[in-house]
């Protein structure tokens, strides 16, 4: 037998939902284009799979058509297969089985419609894998994917065994899986092409007729740091494909479809459920995490520390919903808007407008903003947005498709409901009109968690609280440092910004809007803003009783708690009022048994995300539009009635207006994250906080009202020019 192997070589290229325009033409620029232009010169030696999302294909089909013209050619050529996948690559488990199916067919035919190929494979979504998924992806028509050899060790398989593809089956139906070499991913095109010439050798030495497969994110040739000049200006690539070329005697490049269809698989595997080793890390609880990798630094010089990692495990990728209780909200706002569309379709409702519905859910999905890693991920405020703003505008096309009602008629309306709308086995609140939606927990403090400016599709509480993560020990220790050359980003330790380790905040409880605080007397706005102001009540993340009030065009959430304060028992009643018709949400207080002649400090937290800070448009004004600082300001402000949040570049004035004049706190959520180029402080939301030292009247009560006012009028003006002059456009 030939001592012969094939190499398939698949590069996964994608950039997230709401990524910028200039990072994504960044990227074009340094790792997409470049990449093709090289390869063009061995296109008829050399053969490749490329997977690109549809999100990132959408944005090409539009900024660069020339580079889908090409790869249509390649492709027509054989010399490079285009592979599917989930149209805006949802991570599969994340999304129900209808959508599973859809996305892939969706972006299947819009592949073959745009590219003319024949798509047969697909990519799997961060390689997070279920074995449920198989008679789902086999159902949307695909024959093969990739995972990690990481998976299929998990499953018991040696690495001898995992140089071809493994038949794997549910519920009756089959599709191939290739183990992608882990080795390869760290070799390729951080170590010099002789030394992948020399593993692969060796593979084929042991196993002739083998096939072994690279994939990986194609921004690793490029985009990642320091890789542009390694990779093009010297010339990596061109040198990794001399030598594929110069060793195609034995090592033959291939596609994925080219070798399903000439190799026969080695066997039928069952895998668990996993994704790549590094996700199963980073999913794992903090103070697990770092307890793997103290254990893992132990154990690396035990002689037996090699056949006992092969049996070492991580976590499970769904448990990001309970590290992350913001991805969590993400998640269950999706699931509602799925569930709604489904009912929507069954109902026979307008068919065109859900059909868009459906591609704003499918946009709602990507996964970049539902976990978080060596990427930015969740802590990326713009991803968050983005996923927000097409759930939202999937949520407004649900209300207009119902034949006949208000929001079809461009009438006010207004909608309430209550129920287990984030799977925890409590109850939320619901409360919409066609200005606004907002979601209620009561059993979190009877906080505001979710608010959602329809008009603009902007849920201002987007928001992320502070906390621990195992890599803020590199950052506390301060060992950071650029590295020399093209590394992994698994590997590179860098400091975007000085002095990280004295911006290391953690919150005890979610960053939302009406949360209720008692706090010292002399407690500050310094103290507040570092966290160092201490709780003496019992109100803020304990469960408040619910129920709602309604009438036609008015609903209230009323929310109560009996607990205490400084050991005194005290009760808090407070109202969220919406109006049809109304960007207004009205809020009321009221305090019960204080004790006579005693002041209790009592403040209320709102949280506004979404307006980024230290920009000139971006500022607070005293409601007479005098300004009082950019959105990052530290404020502290005295016997006022009030204060506006501006993002002109958005559109919106938020306003806060109070009955009876009040102390105000203002500061920023910064968080300590880690992304691709390094470690950064990244603005995560503003908190607004009135705080009153309260006394109670004759009768032991304390009350205030408070109206939350949402101005887009200035963002609405603009989509009606930008209408108006689309339509003078087209007569």
């Amino acid at each position: 037998m030939s001592s012969s192997i094939r190499l398939a070589l698949v590069l996964h290229n994608h950039q997230p939902v709401g990524n910028f325009d200039a990072v994504i033409e960044q990227a074009y620029q340094e790792s997409y284009k470049p990449f093709l232009d090289v390869f063009a010169d061995y296109a008829g030696k050399l053969k490749l799979s490329l997977h690109t999302s549809g999100c990132l294909m959408e944005w090409l089909a539009v900024k660069h058509p020339e580079y889908l013209d090409r790869l249509a050619e390649f492709a027509a050529a054989g010399s490079i297969e285009i592979v599917g996948g989930a149209f805006y690559e949802a991570i599969l488990p994340m999304i129900p089985r209808r959508d599973r199916i859809g996305q892939i067919r969706t972006y299947t035919a819009w592949l073959e419609r745009r590219l003319g190929c024949k798509v047969r494979g697909m990519w799997m979504p961060e390689r997070v894998w279920e074995q449920s998924l198989v008679s789902e992806i086999a159902a949307a028509g695909i024959e093969y994917t990739v995972l990690d050899d990481f998976h299929f060790k998990n499953a018991g398989l040696l690495p001898h065994q995992l140089h071809g593809s493994y038949v794997t089956e549910d519920d009756g139906r089959i599709l191939a899986v290739f183990p992608g070499s882990e080795r390869l991913r760290y070799l390729i095109p951080f170590s010099q092409p002789h030394e992948s010439i020399d593993y692969l050798r060796s593979i084929a030495a042991e196993h002739p007729g083998a096939v072994v497969v690279f994939g990986d994110d194609g921004e690793k040739f490029g985009t990642w740091p320091d890789t542009y000049r390694h990779v093009y200006t010297d010339g990596w690539l061109r040198r990794f494909f001399d030598q594929l070329v110069e060793n195609a005697s034995w090592l033959h490049t291939t596609t994925l479809g080219e070798a399903i269809d000439a190799v026969p698989p080695l066997g039928k595997a069952y895998l668990p459920d996993a994704s790549y080793r590094e996700m199963t890390e980073w999913v794992l609880p903090t103070e697990r995490l770092l307890e793997y990798e103290q254990l893992s630094n132990e154990m690396e010089k035990d002689p037996h520390w090699p056949q006992i990692k092969q049996f070492i495990r991580g976590g499970f990728w769904r448990n990001f919903k309970v590290k992350y209780p913001e991805t969590d909200e993400m998640y269950s706002r999706m699931m509602m808007i799925s569930s709604r569309l489904e009912e929507a379709f069954a109902d026979g409702l307008d068919r065109e407008l859900l059909e868009q519905a459906r591609t704003e859910l499918y946009r709602g999905q990507c996964n970049c903003a539902y976990w978080h890693g060596a990427f930015g991920g969740i802590y990326l405020p713009h991803l968050r947005n983005a996923i927000y703003t097409h759930l939202i505008a999937a949520d407004n096309l649900l209300h207009k498709a119902v034949a006949g009602s208000p929001a079809q008629r461009g009438e006010p309306w207004i909608e309430a409901a209550h129920g287990d709308f984030n799977c925890d086995a409590r109850q939320e609140i619901y409360l919409a009109n066609d200005k606004l939606a907002a979601l209620i927990s009561p059993h979190r403090g009877g906080s505001l968690y979710e608010l959602d400016v329809r008009s603009i599709c902007q849920n201002l509480l987007s928001t992320l609280a502070r906390r621990p993560e195992a890599y803020h020990r590199k950052v506390l220790a301060g060992t950071g440092s650029k590295l020399e050359g093209a590394k992994s980003i698994h590997s590179q330790v860098i400091f975007k910004q000085p002095d990280l380790d004295k911006q290391i905040r953690y919150d005890a409880y979610q960053r939302k809007a009406m949360q209720d605080h008692f706090f010292d007397d002399d407690a500050t706005l310094a103290m507040a803003a570092a966290n160092e102001a201490m709780e003496r009540g019992d109100f803020l993340n304990l469960g408040y009783e619910a129920k709602l009030l309604r009438n036609p065009h008015r609903i209230q959430a009323r929310l109560s708690r009996d607990g205490n304060a400084w050991g005194v028992p005290l009760k808090i009643t407070k109202g969220f009022t919406m109006e049809a018709g109304s960007g207004v949400i009205d809020v009321a207080y009221m305090i019960e048994g204080l004790p006579p002649g005693r002041s209790f400090h009592f403040g209320v937290e709102f949280n506004v995300a979404g307006l980024p800070s230290g920009c000139d448009d971006r500022y607070f004004h005293d409601g007479r539009h005098n300004r009082l600082g950019h959105l990052g300001s530290k404020l502290d402000l005295a016997g006022v009635r009030g204060v506006n949040l501006v993002d002109e570049w958005l559109g919106i004035d938020v306003g806060l207006r109070i009955s009876e004049p009040s102390s105000i706190w203002t500061f920023p959520i910064e968080s300590v994250s880690q992304s691709e180029g390094g470690f950064e402080l990244v603005h995560q939301s503003i908190v607004v906080m009135p705080h009153w030292h309260v006394v109670g009247d004759a009768a032991g009560r304390w009350s205030v009202t408070m109206q939350l006012a949402i101005d887009t009028s200035q963002a609405e003006s603009r989509m009606e020019k930008s209408t108006q002059a689309a339509i003078a456009a087209t007569v």
